[in-house]
């Protein structure tokens, strides 16, 4: 399912939503463990797993984006900075397994925004398939699918969009 985007009096919101059929714990593994986060974003590594703690973005070229966990609760709430932006991952359970939301909240809209929301996209596809003890057949492929979708949503949905 896409993001729904929309315009905030603070910049903008996108909302993704995953239905999955696992509990709770077992998809805060997967957005909090190392090994488990590698799977399906291995430029990311959990420094410090706390309020005030750190996560690192591998650059690729030797250096590292430090961002800061800015709300933790356990098996329920992971906020931290994405440079000027916000990432959220909520985790609720129901009755066949847990809801997955993600949040990211976009101060501005930039070119690169669309890459970014179809990158998250794939990403949650890519949970999902893991959990589910499947691999997605092209990440490349999905992102290609899904990018030119998320420039009409900016374009169509958010006023003032660049793309």
């Amino acid at each position: 399912m896409p993001a729904v985007i929309q315009k905030v009096s603070d910049g903008n919101i996108a909302r993704f939503e995953r239905r999955l059929k696992h509990p709770v714990d077992k998809v805060w593994a997967w957005l909090t463990e190392n090994d488990k986060l590698a799977q399906w974003f291995d430029e990311l590594r959990v420094e410090d797993l706390r309020e005030g703690g750190t996560i690192k973005f591998d650059m690729q070229d030797g250096t590292y984006e430090e961002m800061t966990i800015t709300e933790l609760k356990m098996n329920s709430i992971l906020e931290y900075t994405w440079a000027e932006d916000r990432v959220r991952f909520e985790l609720h359970p129901d009755p066949e397994g847990c809801l997955l939301i993600f949040i990211e909240k976009i101060q501005k809209i930039t070119p690169h925004t669309s890459k970014d929301l179809a990158g998250w996209h794939v990403c949650l596809d890519v949970i999902q398939a893991l959990l589910d003890g499947r691999t997605l057949d092209s990440r490349e492929e999905e992102w290609k699918k899904w990018h030119p979708k998320y420039v009409e949503a900016l374009a169509n949905d958010v006023p003032g969009a660049i793309e």
